[in-house]
This record gives structure tokens, C-alpha cells and sequence, in this order.
């Protein structure tokens, strides 16, 4: 990357400055007229997105819940990395749901919807191409098309996504007109710029501010439960990430020999899996977990800097992000050596047993209403019979099961499922009626992802257990004869787990 800085900027001072104060760019009007010349204009081809076909009811959805109100969706903004440089840009959720965009689009857009009638007119306010003959072209790294590559104009954006666009130089004004008039709710902490603008113009008018709040939380609530139920297209996504998400595995298994000989054996591991993450698709829907040993007992362990070791188990939970920006998550645990030990097997067998008894109760839904939270509580009653019978409650399962028990959580302090989609939690702001107490529709994808982890320092558990975590994960759609396990083609018992692992390259 050209131009990088190490310095520390001042945190006032403004992000094209720290570019300008040491920037050698020529300066003069004979490089301005030169530099703005004999460029090939032509309006980039453009045809509908992939999405464009489904995000009409999906918007439709939105407008029929909020009658007579202005709805402000925004994409969110670059966020700085280190002084001028830049996170790779990601939109906001109900963004990308309601738009239909993909991979690193559209900083700074943001989608309004502008009552009229009985409905609403949408309208998606964005930074357009610029010309050759401005500053911007040539000058700007952040958004420069000499820098950073060309972008749609007015007419290709529309063409896109089926949305009327107009340039985000008008959206300040678009979104705070007549603000004492109308009722306006924001998707708040997507785009810090456009929360300043709106509760400015709301303190302006004297809004009632409480309500003003509530207003947008019931948005913000809304636009996650209008993604429990995935469409086709979603679903079509999701099995693309997964497809992905397989070959990261393959990659992963077939790095274990160099992952043995490197003192950060983990990284080598997670650097396997992104390789085809980032190849086939978008990136890593999340940060993936590396965990080797001890390491598998801590829940979030994305530092990687571990040893692989012969002997331990290895857990990889990870996913590839389609360029739709829909993940997978996964996990399989790994026997380094080929074999599980026999302790590591009765760990592994009784996080498989719970896996099943979760899918199972999943299963009954065409036959009887099934509640969300069944899934995870089918399978905490095998966790807790299991560590029963490894004699490590204090109580037994039954008791243990209650609510005024479970002791047995901890070694498995995690749900069982989630949602899954644009987000890897997907709906995390639905209510919890439209979640854990929800019933389990067709259409609905979420994980299922049972586990037992037994950590090294922990002196309640007998000796030849600790050191050993095991998750197996799985993603399920929810169709209208039972469910699908949408990563089925993974190996997932023991013994295909361990022929897995076996038929690695074996030189090191």
C-alpha cells in the first residue's frame, strides 16, 4: 500500500490532513488540466443485483409497519485503522438486507423512506462517480477513483438495486426536513455522522427525545425479525458460504502437519481456513477460532498463538462470508494425531449425542409446535446425564437440570443455537417471543452447537479430563418437512472425523 504513515495522529485533526502533510503530489494547474484529461468515461455497464428481485417485499415489509413515517437506514462509514489507512468496509445489516448490495458497498449511503400515499418512497443516497476533472479523482485516497477503483453512477446504482438514487450530498437534508412535522426513526450506531445530523435536528424542534428513542429501537427491532425467516435467495447464500466454509476445513486439515512444526501452529491453522475464505468469498464472516489443547477451553479464543501438539484435540470454529455478506459458522474439533484418545472420545461422543438430541426435537416440528428453546434443551439434558455419569456434578442430572440447579453449565456456559445470516448472531434485536420463545418456522436458519469444556485448572474435574474442549457446530434450515443440516456433507462422527484428519498429506 502506498503513502502508509506510522505516526500517531492528533484525534482532531482531519483524517485527508494526515494525508496531506507529507504528500508529494504535484500541485500545479498544468498537472490538474493534465492529470484530468484522455480518461475513458463511458458509464460502467450495470445490471440487477442477485437480490434485486427479493429486497422489494422485504422493503415493502418495513413500509407497512411504519406508516406515514421518514425511516432512515444508513450503511455506516469507513472506520480508521491506523491513522489514513482503513478497516476493508463493511455495511450495516439492514442495509445490505433492504438493498441488496454486496461486499464493500456503499460507504456513507444511506437508504430513506419518504411516506407518500399510503407507502412510502424509498430512495438510496450515495457518494456517485465522480468526474475526472475533480479533486476528488485524483486526490482523494479514500474515495478517489485513481485510488480506490471506480464507482457506480446515479443511473447504474438504480439499475443495481431497483431503488431511486440520488447523490448523499442532499441526504442531511433529505432525512431532517419538516422534522417537527414527522415522525422519524433512525437505525441508530450505524453511521455516528448521521446520528449527529438527526439528533440535532431533533433537539432543533424539541422532540420528545425518550420517544424519539423508542422509536428507533422499535426500528432497529423490526428490521431483525423481518430476518428470521430467510427467502430463497438468503437460503441460496447461506449454502454458498457453507460450500466455502468446507473447503477453509479441507484447507485446515491438510495444514495440520506444517501447523505441528510451527511454534504458532494455531495461526497456521487459521490462516488455512481464510485462505479460501477470502479466495471464494468475501472473507471470514467472524474471527476464526484456533483453539488447540488447553486453548479450546476458552470460548472466544481468536489470539491463535498457540502451539499444536500431537495429542491434543483441536477446535476450529469458523466461517466464510459469501460475497452476498451471508456467513456460515462451523466448528469441528480435530484429534491433531488422527485418533481421538480414549478420554478425548467420551467427550467427543457425549457432545455428538447432545447434537443429536437437538436436531432430533428440531425434527418433530412438522408434527407439533416446537419452541426455539427445546433445541437447547434437549440437548443440556444429555450434557448434564453425560457429566453425570463421568461423575463430576455434584448433584445428579435431574436435579441439576432444574432451574434452581444447573450446575452443569458450567462446562457448557454457551446456548445451544442461534439465528444465522447477515450477522453470524443473526436477529439479535428481535423480541424474545420472535426468539427463544418462538416457534421454529421453515425458513428460519440457526446453529446448533452443543459443547463440553473441561479447562486445564479446573480442580473439580478428574485429571485425564482437563486440557480437552470439544464444540461441534452445525447450520440448520428449517424446511417444511423437518430440517436440513446445511452442512451435512462435513464429516461429524468419530470415525469420520478421524478419517478426516488422517488423510492429510503426512510429511512435515
Amino acid at each position: 500500500m502506498t503513502e502508509q504513515n506510522s505516526d500517531t495522529p492528533d484525534s482532531t485533526q482531519d483524517l485527508a490532513d494526515r494525508v496531506n502533510n507529507r504528500s508529494h503530489r504535484p500541485n500545479s494547474a498544468a498537472f490538474r488540466d493534465f492529470v484530468a484529461s484522455g480518461w475513458d468515461r463511458t458509464p460502467l455497464n450495470a445490471e440487477a443485483l442477485a437480490a434485486a428481485s427479493f429486497t422489494p417485499a422485504r422493503r415493502d415489509a418495513v413500509s407497512a409497519a411504519f406508516p406515514g413515517e421518514r425511516l432512515v437506514v444508513p450503511a455506516g462509514g469507513l472506520k480508521v485503522r491506523s491513522n489514513d489507512t482503513d478497516y476493508r468496509f463493511r455495511a450495516h445489516s439492514a442495509f445490505i438486507h433492504l438493498t441488496g448490495l454486496e461486499a464493500d458497498s456503499e460507504p456513507d449511503a444511506v437508504l430513506v423512506f419518504e411516506p407518500e400515499g399510503d407507502g412510502h418512497d424509498v430512495t438510496l443516497y450515495f457518494r456517485p462517480r465522480a468526474g475526472a476533472d475533480t479533486e476528488e479523482f485524483f486526490s482523494d485516497s479514500r474515495y478517489g477513483e485513481y485510488w480506490v477503483g471506480p464507482r457506480a453512477d446515479l443511473e447504474a446504482m438504480s439499475t443495481m438495486t431497483g431503488i431511486a438514487t440520488e447523490s448523499s450530498a442532499t441526504v442531511d437534508d433529505a432525512i431532517t426536513k419538516d422534522l417537527g412535522a414527522i415522525s422519524v426513526r433512525l437505525v441508530r450506531h450505524a453511521d455516528a455522522r448521521i446520528d449527529g445530523v438527526i439528533d440535532l435536528a431533533r433537539t432543533q424542534v424539541q422532540a420528545d427525545l425518550e420517544t424519539s428513542e423508542a422509536g428507533d429501537a422499535e426500528l432497529a427491532q423490526l428490521l431483525s425479525e423481518l430476518r428470521l425467516i430467510k427467502d430463497d435467495h438468503e437460503i441460496a447464500q447461506l449454502r454458498e458460504a457453507v460450500a466455502i466454509t468446507r473447503a477453509g476445513f479441507d484447507n485446515v486439515v491438510a495444514a495440520l502437519p506444517k501447523a505441528l512444526g510451527h511454534r504458532r501452529g494455531e495461526r497456521v491453522v487459521e490462516t488455512a481456513f481464510e485462505t479460501a475464505a477470502r479466495s471464494d468469498g468475501n472473507g471470514v464472516g467472524y474471527d476464526t477460532i484456533a483453539a488447540s489443547g488447553n486453548n479450546a477451553c476458552t470460548l472466544h479464543w481468536i489470539r491463535n498463538d498457540g502451539q499444536v501438539r500431537d495429542g491434543d484435540l483441536i477446535l476450529v470454529d469458523a466461517g466464510a462470508e459469501a460475497d452476498s455478506l451471508y456467513t456460515a459458522d462451523i466448528t469441528r474439533t480435530l484429534p491433531v494425531s488422527g485418533t481421538f484418545t480414549p478420554v478425548q472420545a467420551k467427550i467427543y461422543d457425549a457432545v455428538l449425542d447432545a447434537s443429536d438430541a437437538a436436531f432430533a426435537v428440531a425434527a418433530e416440528h412438522p408434527n407439533r409446535p416446537v419452541k426455539f428453546r427445546e433445541v437447547h434443551e434437549a440437548a443440556m439434558e444429555v450434557i448434564a446425564k453425560r457429566l453425570e455419569e463421568f461423575g463430576v456434578l455434584p448433584v445428579s442430572a435431574a436435579v441439576s437440570l432444574s432451574p434452581e440447579g444447573q450446575q452443569h453449565r458450567r462446562w457448557m456456559v454457551h446456548g445451544t443455537s442461534h439465528h444465522l445470516g447477515l450477522d453470524v448472531h443473526d436477529c439479535a434485536q428481535a423480541r424474545a417471543e420472535m426468539y427463544l420463545d418462538a416457534t421454529i418456522e421453515p425458513g428460519m436458519v440457526f446453529t446448533i452447537e452443543p459443547g463440553l469444556y473441561f479447562k486445564s485448572d479446573d480442580l473439580l474435574l478428574p485429571e485425564e479430563f482437563r486440557g480437552n474442549g470439544v464444540r461441534i457446530e452445525d447450520d440448520v434450515l428449517v424446511t417444511a418437512d423437518g430440517v436440513e443440516n446445511l452442512s451435512g456433507d462435513f464429516p461429524r462422527s468419530r470415525a469420520e472425523i478421524e478419517a478426516w484428519v488422517q488423510s492429510r498429506p503426512q510429511d512435515r
